[in-house]
């Protein structure tokens, strides 16, 4: 199964489709099986198919080896002419974003690094934050200080932290569109033993936060030009080195 190591050096995909019905949520679900299962093009490595569970949607977390293997992909018949076309049917929002690990963290029970499996059921969170590219690092170091406590945190298992590269959407039939500048987003991936413990956590009250916590809450929001989350199950996964 995957594991987001950035020893790897692998470009990340995440692929981010929204919908207006469960339907049609169900549609971009299968939809997105089907393309994994057929995916078999030189470079790709993986590939975790996650259902949005509060919010409708899907959410495709790829690994390629590298960009020029991610074009290849883009460039061809399959992707132009027969999986964008069905997913522009479906959706009604969808966001393209390459993206480079940067740090990942496990909790001292979990494991080295995060490995993204159907089999481990964990609850799994993806935070996407917009920030000015000049002042990218700056959010991505906010955001790993909270490595140092989030550890102590019940039912914490780890968090990765991806430095965005481009992000890009669906113009049409076979056409993707520049969405803002190169390396104007950061991607936050964490997972959690379950929906309790992860609320238990967001919603704890501002003055009952440990200092350190308030500190990065308040310093990443003063970064972040905009953000959008989900919460996740992962359903189905694929590899390159699969039977």
């Amino acid at each position: 199964m995957p594991f987001i190591n950035p020893e790897d050096g692998y470009l990340t995909v995440i692929n981010l489709f929204k919908t207006d019905t469960t339907e049609k949520r169900d549609r971009l679900l299968k939809e997105t099986m089907e393309v994994v299962d057929s995916v078999g093009y030189p470079g790709w490595i993986s590939s975790t198919v996650h259902l949005g569970e509060d919010r409708l949607g899907t959410l495709n977390f790829i690994q390629w080896r590298a960009v020029e293997d991610l074009q290849s992909w883009y460039a061809g018949e399959v992707f132009k002419h027969r999986d964008m076309s069905v997913f522009l049917e479906i959706m009604t929002y969808g966001r393209l974003l390459q993206a480079e690990v940067e740090l990942s963290q496990c909790h001292p029970d979990a494991g080295k690094v995060p490995e993204i499996s159907p089999e481990r059921e964990d609850y799994t969170v993806v935070e996407i934050f917009d920030v000015q590219p000049e002042r990218q690092g700056a959010l991505i170091s906010s955001i790993s200080a909270a490595h140092e406590w989030l550890v102590d945190t019940p039912g914490y298992r780890s968090q990765s932290v991806l430095r965005g590269v481009r992000a890009r959407g669906p113009k049409g039939v076979g056409e993707l569109q520049t969405l803002g500048p190169d390396n104007s987003f950061v991607v936050v991936y964490s997972q959690w033993s379950g929906k309790e413990a992860y609320d238990a956590f967001r919603t704890v009250p501002d003055d009952r936060r440990p200092a350190a916590r308030r500190a990065t809450d308040i310093e990443r929001y003063a970064l972040t030009t905009s953000a959008d989350w989900n919460t996740y199950r992962v359903v189905h996964a694929g590899s390159a080195d699969r039977p």
